[in-house]
């Protein structure tokens, strides 16, 4: 049994410093560096149970500064050597392993060698048994990556002194229940014991009643309410014009740092190149980028050498610049923790924030929804108009020739070029400054005419829907025997339809693919950034499957999709219409390459991950035994 503690207790009520909670001094010298002073409600909570070798069940949202809650204690408490890791984070995403290991380090660097290492699916095994040869006392892993070390031996268990599940009902989403369990039974029973999840399901509470012993529960309120000195608007906008949009709002607005919010890693790289290209200093921030590369980034955006970030959620957690004045939300998130945590990127250290929405005319269902659970109104904007951004261009010219004029010792001969010009042509100077005015602005015009964008209207749904194939145009119609069960004669059975805000579509593998849920689910998270948690009701049949999405996909997120591969087969993701999709055709590696080359892309990150495969039925092994032979693949991320 548990013993629950909610926020604000009054035994924690006069904490209100990290140096009041006991930590180690090498740990709070890190702290101080940091240059963290009052502990989040989650880490005034957590830190003194983890300090006094406490079980803990924490039910808390992402962003509440967990990481720092569960580690900063257990570094403080526990004997580290180079024996044996003595502590163990399980994550369900290889972005979170990398994100909790580098703030790990970040929170041990002054602590004597040592070395943290994080195990995942999707890199090169030879890196990761490298690493953990330098004796690792923390290893941060995905389960499946985990388990294939311990098969190896690479990964020794028995000094495991304390272990954390973060994300845990994500974790068990991803359907990595019997990994988990058996991670958990292979570790040694006296360990230190943590998980931290945002909801509690049956499958996480499961784990709880078998795993945790005894323990303290904390839980700390999601916090959906949007900080006050933020600004809010959202802008109309069709998605075809979102680019031009988006450069007319950063001609408009008045900003220091801005950072940009996209759906997938893609598109952090296409929408930055295509601001640089329009003369704007902007930067990729994603899961991809190798950690000193992030931290090159984060310091010139805090220095001042670059004004703009495109980045994914995951790309943008822990990020603390006090220059972003502005965040935009270039595609709307499908849930509003997602938005708020977004948005609260802006507004630092008491300053006065901007956030701007786009929402297409599809999205505004997603937009009441933010509106409705923040019990805020975001506030409707319109576009600049060409005069506006023509008085912004040439206030700026102005600016730039006194700031000239002002500042450049140089100038003698270039007065004297201007005046022999005036003399031998018989040209007025005021003329000759004005073609120099116009030939310096030809990229730029200081007077466009730009003609309105068309932010709100619908019109070109009825185009588009008359070039689209029948399938395509069934989310509008009736869905009474869509989501029929197909059996192997290719006949149909009643089947539940989609939820409500669900929409329900064909994959082209099935079961003789050998595919199961877990893989779907993995795919889809991964390629998209789609939350597992908005991935809806799977099915699986001989030759394909269907899988319900949330409603409104946006166009951008469903050409990812429909380039997606699930086990190295080519997902033909599309609508689900009453028509079954086309017969599977044989392929073998040269087919795959000519349908990667057709769609002109690269494999992507899923392509080159190892296989998921069917479930377990061996038990655990300890490590001080000699590992099972694996009869069958299984989960992994």
């Amino acid at each position: 049994m548990g013993k629950t503690m909610s926020e604000g207790e009054e035994k924690i009520e006069g904490e209100s410093t990290f140096a009041s909670l006991g930590l180690s001094p090498k740990v709070m010298e890190a702290v101080q560096k940091i240059g963290y002073e009052n502990p989040t409600p989650i880490q005034m909570q957590t830190i003194p149970l983890l300090l006094a070798g406490k079980n803990l069940l924490g039910t808390a949202q992402t962003g509440t500064g967990k990481t720092a809650a569960f580690t900063l204690p257990l570094l403080s408490r526990l004997n580290f050597n180079d024996k044996s890791p003595a502590m163990l984070v399980l994550t369900p995403t290889r972005e979170l392993a990398i994100q909790v290991s580098e703030a790990i380090q970040k929170y041990s660097s002054f602590m004597k060698d040592f070395h943290v290492v994080p195990v995942y699916g999707g890199q090169d095994m030879g890196v990761q048994l490298r690493a953990l040869k330098r004796k690792a006392q923390v290893v941060v892993a995905t389960p499946g990556r985990l388990i294939d070390h311990l098969e190896r031996r690479t990964i020794d268990l028995s000094g495991i002194q304390a272990l954390v599940l973060d994300e845990a009902d994500e974790m068990l989403d991803m359907g990595f229940q019997e990994d988990v369990e058996y991670i958990l039974e292979a570790t040694p029973e006296d360990a230190q014991r943590a998980l931290f999840s945002a909801t509690m399901p049956t499958a996480v509470q499961k784990i709880v009643s078998t795993y945790l012993g005894e323990y303290e529960t904390i839980r700390i309120a999601g916090k959906t309410a949007t900080v006050e000195k933020i600004r809010q608007r959202y802008l109309s906008v069709r998605q075809e014009h979102k680019m031009e949009a988006l450069t007319r709002v950063l001609e408009g607005e008045e900003f220091e740092g801005m950072l940009i919010f996209v759906r997938t890693k893609q598109a952090t790289a296409e929408i930055a190149e295509r601001l640089e290209a329009r003369g704007f200093n902007a930067v990729p921030l994603s899961g991809d980028l190798a950690q000193s590369l992030r931290e090159r980034t984060l310091n010139r955006l805090k220095d001042g050498k670059i004004d703009i970030v495109v980045a994914t959620d995951v790309a943008a957690r822990g990020l603390d610049v006090e220059r972003i004045t502005h965040v935009l939300n270039y595609d709307i998130p499908y849930d509003t923790e997602s938005y708020v945590h977004r948005i609260g990127r802006t507004g630092r250290a008491g300053r006065d924030g901007n956030a701007i929405l786009f929402v297409t005319p599809r999205e505004t269902r997603l937009l009441a929804m933010i509106e409705k659970e923040t019990r805020q109104k975001i506030e409707k904007m319109s576009l600049p108009t060409g005069e506006q951004i023509s008085d912004k261009r040439v206030a700026k010219f102005k600016e730039d020739i006194i700031k000239t004029v002002q500042e450049q010792k140089g100038l003698d001969n270039f007065r004297n070029l201007v005046e022999n010009i005036a003399l031998e042509q018989a040209i007025d100077i005021a003329d000759i400054a004005a073609a120099l005015a116009f030939m310096t602005q030809e990229e730029q015009p200081l007077f466009p005419k730009m003609e309105p964008l068309d932010t709100e209207s619908k019109k070109g749904s009825r185009d588009r829907e008359a070039r689209e194939p029948r399938g395509e145009r069934e989310r509008e119609r009736p869905r009474r025997d869509r989501g029929s069960d197909r059996r192997r004669d290719g006949s149909f059975s009643d089947m539940e339809p989609p939820e409500s805000g669900m929409e329900r579509y064909y994959l082209g593998v099935g079961r003789m693919d050998n595919v199961s849920p877990r893989d779907i689910v993995g795919a889809i998270a991964n390629e998209a950034d789609l939350d597992s948690k908005y991935i809806g009701h799977i099915k699986l049949f001989e030759k394909f499957s269907t899988v319900d999405l949330p409603e409104a996909m946006p166009e951008d997120v469903l050409q990812i999709l429909r380039k997606m591969t699930i086990k190295n087969r080519p997902s033909k993701i599309r609508l689900m219409t009453d028509e079954p999709p086309p017969p599977k055709k044989s392929f073998d590696g040269e087919g795959r390459k000519r349908s990667h080359e057709s769609e002109g892309r690269k494999s992507s990150y899923f392509d080159k991950k190892e296989e998921y495969g069917s479930k377990r039925t061996r038990k655990p092994f300890k490590s001080d035994e000699q590992p099972p032979k694996r009869t069958k693949r299984f989960g992994r991320h």
